[in-house]
């Protein structure tokens, strides 16, 4: 008898707390994400870009996956080794692929000219990168996405 009462004060804790069987499940009911406005901070993972990249895709994928890509905009703004995602991927189809795919689900990509300029990277060397994906500076752009209400995200 104890045992039902201990379940049965469970399920009317998640109730009354908002959630559901579903997300106790780990799973996030329908209506549950709002719509939400990110940005994700690319600046690398030495030693090991390539881990830290795929680890990032994984997430933004994630993201996109959980809030819906219609409720969700968000943007990923690169710089100092964060760039070499895109150097990286012109030879690696995990990379490459994983940019395409977020891409069409309406993840932007933003550059830092400040990087290029330092490193002396032309952007069409660049995997995917467009001319207006092309920002003044990295850290001044996580700043202005900030102040117009994005979240700040550094996996």
């Amino acid at each position: 008898m104890t045992g039902v009462l201990s379940r049965v004060a469970t399920i009317l804790l998640m109730l009354g707390l908002g959630v559901g069987p579903a997300l106790a499940l780990g799973e996030a009911p329908p209506g549950y994400y709002t719509s939400q406005k990110v940005v994700y901070h690319n600046d690398g993972g030495p030693p090991d870009n390539v881990t830290y990249f795929k680890r990032l895709l994984g997430n933004l994928r994630n993201h996109v996956q959980a809030v819906g890509k219609d409720r969700l905009d968000l943007r990923v703004v690169d710089h100092g080794d964060g760039v070499s995602l895109f150097q990286i991927a012109q030879n690696d189809k995990d990379l490459s692929g994983g940019i395409d795919t977020l891409k069409t689900q309406g993840v932007r990509f933003l550059i830092c000219n400040n990087t290029l300029t330092e490193r002396n990277i032309d952007w069409h060397t660049l995997y995917g990168v467009r001319e207006d994906d092309i920002v003044p500076s990295g850290v001044a752009e996580l700043a202005r996405l900030q102040g117009m209400g994005f979240v700040y995200v550094h996996p």
